[in-house]
């Protein structure tokens, strides 16, 4: 029975998602470490410690790891960050968590890692044990994690459950989906790069939870491994999001684009700081992307319950409802939306 359980990065989007399902599953004590504040209505709650403080404090991870049963690492410092706060947070990060488990004798760590780990590659679908070529720093960064991981199991025999989830989404979900959805939301078209018939698996997060939740209470022999985690059900990038404009109800289409000028000028507008779009989405969103959870099926029991288009329309329905309580906010976390720069000029030819 899992008693109390620490999340790392907690305050973000996965993580108050994740508070939700432990609580749900009768987790006693959560405790968040979070450079964030942890402004949701569960901050109060007697059952939640919130401590603010950074992964890559060795100090402050310790202090939140004595005394739990497991620990799920989702801090991550996401790609509009610089170069080297992205790998400090990843690398330093896990490598804290995984020394203060050992320390205290924490028998469970879970690590968030990313699908990015595979770059961009040619076939599909991916597995497990394909090659980690990575894709830009967040990427690199999140396979030199992943070997820190395979360390400690193979020199201190920790058990450390490395999952690989691919774009998650949900209620408390912005960042780069708020694009779309303002978009949406206001009447206009979606541009798309390329032809949009290429399929590009999501996830949403509640499937994502309950992934976590297997990888943290099934045994030792079971998660002591790397899984892929993603949408069972999707079809073309086009039909999937096509799915929230005919939500909107405004009548608007998803228009492609062609793909190498697209790409170009998204490469010189992001070298610009004039777009919030970062290679690991313009690159690969015109090539087909989806990884098999035959692995976790198997090993974590995973059964996804929403398909691509569930989760987007989920996500958007949340979005609208909530609209108020972010509309004039902006950054670079998914917590919040990220600022358009041109491209909300753009929006206005669609």
């Amino acid at each position: 029975m899992l008693r109390t359980v620490l999340i790392t990065g907690g305050s973000g989007f996965l993580g108050i998602n994740l508070v939700r399902k432990l609580r749900e599953k009768g987790v006693e004590k959560i405790r968040v470490l979070d450079i964030a504040d942890f402004d949701y209505p569960e901050k109060d709650a007697p059952w939640l410690e919130f401590t603010k403080g950074d992964v890559r404090d060795l100090a402050a991870v310790e202090k939140c790891v004595s005394g739990c049963d497991a620990v799920v690492n989702t801090a991550a410092a996401l790609p509009l960050y610089s170069p080297e706060d992205i790998r400090t947070t990843e690398v330093d990060g896990i490598r804290n968590v995984l020394a203060a488990a050992k320390k205290f004798q924490v028998l469970r760590i879970v690590q968030i890692s990313s699908t990015a780990v595979y770059g961009v590659p040619k076939k599909h679908p991916i597995y497990e044990t394909d090659e980690l070529i990575g894709v830009g720093p967040y990427g690199h960064a999140k396979i030199e994690a992943e070997a820190v991981c395979r360390d400690a199991r193979k020199n201190d025999g920790q058990v450390v459950c490395v999952i690989r989830p691919k774009s998650f989404i949900g209620p408390e979900r912005l960042g780069v989906f708020a694009l779309f959805y303002d978009w949406a939301y206001t009447g206009h078209g979606f541009p798309m790069i390329g032809s949009g018939n290429n399929r590009y698996q999501l996830m949403d997060v509640e499937d994502l939870c309950d992934a976590l939740w297997n990888s943290l209470t099934y045994p030792d022999a079971a998660v002591n491994s790397e899984f892929n985690i993603g949408a069972k059900e999707f079809t073309t990038m086009k039909e999937d999001y096509q799915a929230v404009l005919d939500r909107a109800g405004h009548g608007k289409k998803i228009r492609g684009l062609p793909v190498k000028p697209i790409v170009l000028i998204l490469r010189v507008l992001e070298k610009l700081h004039l777009s919030p779009l970062y290679p690991w989405v313009y690159e690969t969103a015109s090539t087909d992307s989806f990884v098999s959870v035959e692995k976790a099926e198997k090993m974590l029991d995973f059964k996804p319950r929403f398909s691509n288009k569930d989760a987007l329309i989920r996500n958007y329905d949340w979005y609208v409802a909530h609209l108020d309580e972010f509309k004039g906010k902006t950054g670079v976390s998914h917590r919040v939306p990220w600022k358009q720069g041109l491209l909300a000029v753009a929006k206005w030819f669609f």
